[in-house]
């Protein structure tokens, strides 16, 4: 018997359908059709969130226990949580922890659920950028660097965040050329350095504000290279620390379709190069220094249409089909249609999770 969820209402473009029945058979939509439900209210039907850069969940943090066991943790949680799709996150480390959390993805690979690969932030980085990252795994890429890196990585390393501005082309073509989404972060380029990365085919930016060259009324910086483009994307963290609401708010009103969501969120951890201590609703070093956030998906969502003036079906694809395009799966987990994977969540009128369904199954 196919799943049904009845009296549904979803966004189709920007247009909300109401009173639908959404007939899930297996892990697909298999019919949606006007509801004969007589219930008062209907739920609101959003596709799972995609979080292309989250370094732990579940109290795991992916770096400081890379294994098998820290990713099918996270992938749990995560689930729990309305996230069907996402990149583990690795900062700066030594050669040693790459490879390990490297071979943690490659032996996951064939059992996992939501994770869909690494998303390295680092170490190819400028030194002058670095925010939480430690400076002493920085440094600039060789092409023998990379080429090991992409062929060890057999297919996990999805994304890259780079200072492009520190790079040689053929580090950034071979990237590019082997599919790896790449991002300009970290970095202190110049409005003509960072247009230039873009133009040669760099996709998107890492967390947009945070480490980077700022916006200056004669030194215009990496946002206005983001602005100024016609198809650069950029991620944000929406949690109100790393970034005001107003500049959100002020950010997605020139990208549009081009700003999406990040949480970038941490777990607490007293071992090793990242030793993240939560205080409130953000996370900082020992040194006070900003590191990732508490962020969840769902939280992100809510605050871009609670604070920053988005309507809820931008912010929703925000955190859904933007992220989803960039790295190529908008077709099978981003839409709410017939033949689509049933990657669902389900929120009542105040946005809080009521159900996630996860390839037709119930969370």
């Amino acid at each position: 018997m196919p799943k049904v969820i009845q009296n549904a209402s979803y966004f189709q473009d920007d247009i909300l359908i109401k009173n639908r029945d959404i007939a899930i058979d297996g892990a697909i939509i298999s019919d949606i059709s006007e509801s004969s439900s007589k219930e008062n209210g209907s739920s609101l039907v959003i596709p799972g969130f995609i979080d292309l850069q989250i370094y732990g969940a579940g109290d795991r943090l992916f770096s400081a226990d890379p294994t098998v066991e820290s990713l099918s943790i996270m992938e749990d949680d995560l689930l729990k949580k309305g996230t069907t799709g996402f990149l583990a996150c690795m900062a700066t480390n030594s050669p040693e922890v790459f490879d390990e959390c490297i071979k943690a993805a490659k032996a996951h690979r064939s059992t996992a659920k939501n994770c869909l690969g690494l998303h390295l932030e680092g170490p190819f980085l400028n030194p002058k950028r670095l925010g939480a990252h430690v400076p002493a795994f920085v440094r600039k890429a060789s092409i023998d660097e990379i080429k090991k890196l992409i062929d060890f990585g057999d297919g996990v390393i999805k994304m890259m965040t780079i200072a492009p501005e520190l790079q040689d082309e053929e580090v950034v073509q071979y990237l590019l050329d082997n599919g790896v989404v790449v991002s300009l972060g970290h970095s202190n380029a110049t409005f003509e350095e960072a247009t230039a990365a873009y133009n040669r085919g760099i996709q998107t930016t890492t967390h947009l504000f945070n480490a980077m060259s700022p916006i200056h009324h004669r030194e215009p910086g990496i946002p206005t290279a983001v602005f100024s483009h016609n198809k650069a994307m950029a991620s944000i963290i929406a949690d109100g620390q790393h970034v005001d609401f107003e500049v959100i708010k002020f950010a997605q009103k020139i990208l549009k379709e081009r700003l999406f969501l990040i949480t970038d969120a941490v777990t607490a951890c007293s071992t090793g190069p990242y030793q993240h201590i939560k205080k409130g609703n953000k996370f900082v070093m020992p040194d006070g220094t900003l590191s990732g956030s508490s962020l969840t998906m769902l939280a992100a969502v809510k605050n871009c249409a609670l604070h920053c003036g988005i309507s809820l079906n931008e912010a929703i694809k925000m955190g859904t089909s933007y992220p989803a395009t960039l790295i190529g799966i908008e077709n099978l987990t981003a839409k709410i249609e017939t033949g689509q994977q049933a990657n669902l969540l389900i929120i009542d009128d105040h946005l809080n999770l009521k159900e996630v369904i996860f390839k037709g199954e119930t969370i």
